[in-house]
């Protein structure tokens, strides 16, 4: 009888942990089940957020679009609508119940044409004087050896031949890469392609806090003929070696007053200072632009959603299109 108690008693013990370890492993699985199920909830929340906000960007897209649909102006200047696109971003907060938009315009006839760089196997000398004059701007940090290199191998990617260019580069130095490919020899179909050219890193291409966007300065659209008007001002300070930081400060405040006359190619030798630098004739204009880069970025809290896009003006179409 006493051994009867005793197995009992046994027995009881080992129910009672397998008890134990069941109710453990329910309490696990019911824990992880409502992790999941959280989850889950949480992202169709991010996913229905970031469906909104890019729908809100897109809204601030074509905002921008109309803008330059609707300019009249015989020539582009810094005052027109388009070039002061915070005020439509500033609207966009009252127009929607969760975020709005914020949208910026560039004019792509304000930066260096690097699709005029070379035609077939020629190069534009005045082209080339211009890139290097841009990337030795001390705001990118490259020696004048390394800027030199950089311009060769944009000359040799968009050439119509493989002979190497001074420092530049051509298929072989292509093909020893990790990931090899072959260089295009043709004109550049968007100015992303840019990052396939040796010595373009990343960071020169998009800038950083620091450090300009390469991107942002250069094209592959328009007539060839820089935008004096509308172009940054490290563009201004390239376009003749003449052409200080202080000088080209001087430009951008004339051309900003709504008073001044900007519809001759030659205003800027009205600028106190300039009365004695030439800009080479052809390599300027004050010509109504056709095409313009706009980006636009849905935002709400911490989330945002951002699109990018070139417009042509007249006939009125996308013809580059991206969504982050």
């Amino acid at each position: 009888m006493k051994r009867f108690k005793e197995i009992l008693q046994s027995h009881s013990g080992v129910a009672l942990i397998i008890v134990i370890l069941m109710i453990s492993i329910l309490v696990a699985a019911a824990l992880e089940l409502n992790r999941l199920s959280r989850a889950d909830i949480y992202s169709a929340a991010n996913t229905s957020d970031g469906l909104k906000l890019t729908y809100i960007a897109k809204s601030g897209f074509y905002g921008a679009a109309a803008l330059l649909i609707n300019s009249k102006n015989e020539y582009e200047t810094l005052n027109d609508d388009w070039a002061n696109a915070e005020v439509l971003s500033a609207r966009s907060e009252s127009l929607f119940t969760h975020g709005h938009f914020r949208v910026r315009i560039e004019d792509e006839k304000g930066k260096i044409p690097l699709h005029k760089l070379v035609n077939g196997g020629t190069v534009n000398a005045d082209i080339k004087d211009m890139l290097l004059r841009l990337l030795h701007l001390p705001e990118f940090n490259l020696d004048g050896r390394k800027s030199s290199e950089i311009v060769d191998a944009i000359i040799d990617w968009v050439d119509d031949n493989h002979e190497m260019t001074g420092a530049g580069a051509e298929s072989p130095y292509y093909a020893s890469l990790s990931m090899p490919y072959a260089a295009k020899n043709a004109p550049l179909d968007c100015i992303e392609e840019l990052l396939m050219v040796k010595g373009i890193t990343r960071e020169l291409f998009a800038g950083t806090q620091e450090k300009p966007a390469l991107s942002q300065l250069v094209t592959i659209y328009g007539t060839g003929a820089v935008s004096i008007n509308t172009a940054p001002k490290m563009v201004l300070r390239v376009l003749s070696p003449d052409i200080t930081v202080a000088l080209a400060d001087k430009i951008d405040e004339y051309r900003r007053n709504k008073s001044h006359d900007l519809s001759l190619v030659d205003w800027y030798k009205k600028v106190p200072g300039m009365e004695s630098v030439t800009i080479k004739p052809g390599l300027i204009d004050v010509a109504k632009s056709n095409y313009f880069s706009i980006y636009a970025t849905g935002v709400a809290d911490k989330m945002s959603r951002s699109i990018s896009g070139v417009m042509q003006r007249s006939p009125s179409r996308i013809i580059h299109w991206r969504q982050d």
